[in-house]
């Protein structure tokens, strides 16, 4: 008997599962990386869960934001996708988006309400690591619609 994903929206591995149903998997971690955000939305709103996730623990939101892809991620975080969520190696999407330098990204992720301070290492820290606070200083469009 095969052991079960330890992440809950992770496709099982090929030995539990038929192989369609992996060939789909793979196939939406495609569409998160490529920003294909009508063809990804229509697979969640048809029953793909939101926070699928890769073998490494990547969900689709996290593969969105570290392709740049803003629209995409506000999608997914709108459909209940976990903006804080954290790959196996203890990252957060922000974290992604601040390493990648995607500013457009990081304002979507923090208007949705991701933690800078989730992870390890935290967006933060990232940010500076990379020389990059700004980042974290960007206005939300809630802020820079009171000015």
């Amino acid at each position: 008997m095969s052991k079960p994903s330890e992440h809950p929206g992770q496709p099982a591995s090929s030995s539990t599962a038929p192989q369609e149903a992996v060939d789909l998997a793979h196939a939406l971690f495609d569409l998160a990386r490529r920003g294909d955000t009508n063809r990804l939305a229509a697979y969640v709103d048809a029953g793909a869960p939101a926070d699928l996730t890769d073998p490494h623990g990547n969900t689709l939101l996290m593969l969105a934001a570290y392709h740049g892809h803003a629209g995409l991620v506000r999608d997914l975080a709108a459909r209940g996708a976990d903006v804080d969520r954290l790959n196996d190696r203890g990252q957060s999407p922000l974290a992604g988006a601040i390493f990648k330098g995607e500013e457009e990204v990081v304002v979507v992720l923090l208007e949705h309400g991701a933690d800078p301070d989730a992870g390890m290492p935290t967006a933060r820290q990232t940010a500076q690591m990379f020389g990059r606070p700004d980042l974290l200083e960007v206005p939300t469009a809630s802020e820079s619609d009171d000015t």
